[in-house]
């Protein structure tokens, strides 16, 4: 069963898979899976393009043959592509169900009632299962692939970065929303007249920044929020 295509992007739609050498039904297929990720990310299944995989703008591709480089940049360039056509991302932008004070997330997805939402530029991840939000710090991870057993709870999510493979367990939890949208409590966000704290904080910050985990300008940002409470 296909899906149909905007009265708007039938043109389109043939045009993509006749310049990408494909069928229109995996272009279709793909179109599907670029729009139910809301223009930043995608996980299909199209047998013209190798069977399973995943793609996440600016991230990481991933298909069924993992040497397959010519495959990966195939899929790169066809899902970018079908990313900027009319509605693709705004069909299936995502409401938002995260702590506010994470910021705009690269990808979000998710099956059922697990979703997750991926923010490198505060290095947090948000995954939220049965109605609970719970927020990780993703370290020097820096995530470019998402996967998850159909049908799996949050417990099945695994990530890919330049570290490895990893799931949930492997981070640390920083805090818990019972409801979404609510913020979630972080040990560097210490209360506005916890004068001692927002030094303590400050200082852990500047050992991070001198480690090289924190860039010049993550670090200004935070100092400057911090020390505006004062």
């Amino acid at each position: 069963m296909t899906a149909a295509v905007p009265p708007d992007l039938e043109h389109e739609i043939d045009d993509i898979a006749r310049r990408h050498g494909l069928s229109r039904d995996s272009v279709l297929a793909m179109w599907v899976a670029v729009r139910n990720g809301g223009g930043t990310m995608a996980q299909f299944s199209v047998p013209e393009l190798g069977g399973s995989g995943q793609w996440m703008r600016g991230g990481m591709t991933m298909v069924g043959d993992m040497f397959d480089h010519a495959l990966k940049a195939r899929v790169d360039a066809l899902c970018t592509e079908l990313a900027g056509l009319p509605a693709t991302g705004a069909a299936a932008a995502p409401q938002q169900w995260w702590p506010a004070g994470l910021g705009t997330p690269s990808s979000t997805g998710g099956q059922n009632d697990t979703r997750y939402a991926v923010f490198p530029a505060t290095r947090r991840l948000a995954v939220q299962s049965g109605g609970v939000t719970r927020v990780f710090d993703t370290g020097e991870h820096r995530i470019g692939g998402v996967q998850q057993q159909q049908g799996g709870p949050a417990a099945t999510l695994t990530f890919t970065s330049q570290l490895g493979t990893f799931g949930i367990s492997a981070l640390r939890e920083i805090g818990t929303a019972e409801t979404a949208g609510s913020p979630a409590p972080a040990a560097e966000n210490p209360a506005p007249d916890d004068s001692s704290a927002i030094i303590a904080a400050i200082e852990k910050l500047a050992g991070l920044h001198e480690r090289g985990i924190l860039t010049d300008a993550e670090f200004a940002a935070k100092k400057a929020e911090l020390l505006g409470r004062l």
